[in-house]
């Protein structure tokens, strides 16, 4: 499978990969994440070059990751905000970061702590099923044959 083909693939994570599987992209959205907005915020932070930059941010406002709102008018300025479907990919986030912070961070622990506004404890997120409210651990998941036509 060639990697500008995953968009056309009959699996969601496949299609998924399309839009945010690329090596800036979560980075992209980690910044989004914590407040950036705009195209000098992120290059300044990510220090990635303006092509590489401005290609990642129109695909993921042409995917509707993202939306571009004028700020300025003279000159012409954007910036950069998660739309619904963006912000519903912080649950993705926050499990990438917490894999990263178990398994890749240095000996003297993990670079941040993420806690959870309401209660001020430390966030460690647990994947729950909404009707039972029990954890979901791989096992646990049966998977099923949906209604794609190829």
């Amino acid at each position: 499978m060639r990697w500008q083909d995953l968009e056309n693939e009959p699996c969601s994570i496949a299609r998924t990969l399309a839009v945010v599987g690329d090596r800036w992209t979560l980075l992209l959205l980690r910044e989004c994440f914590m407040g950036m907005r705009r195209f000098e915020q992120f290059q300044s932070r990510l220090r990635i070059s303006r092509t590489i930059l401005r290609d990642r941010l129109n695909h993921l406002v042409q995917h509707g990751i993202l939306r571009r709102c004028e700020y300025q008018t003279r000159p012409t300025r954007y910036e950069y905000r998660l739309t619904e479907a963006g912000r519903a990919l912080h649950p993705v986030m926050i499990s990438i970061a917490q894999w990263g912070d178990a398994y890749m961070a240095d000996p003297s622990g993990p670079p941040v702590t993420r806690r959870h506004g309401c209660c001020g404890h430390a966030l460690h997120a647990v994947f729950k099923c909404a009707e039972c409210d029990e954890p979901v651990r791989p096992k646990d998941v049966v998977v099923e044959a949906g209604q794609i036509e190829r």
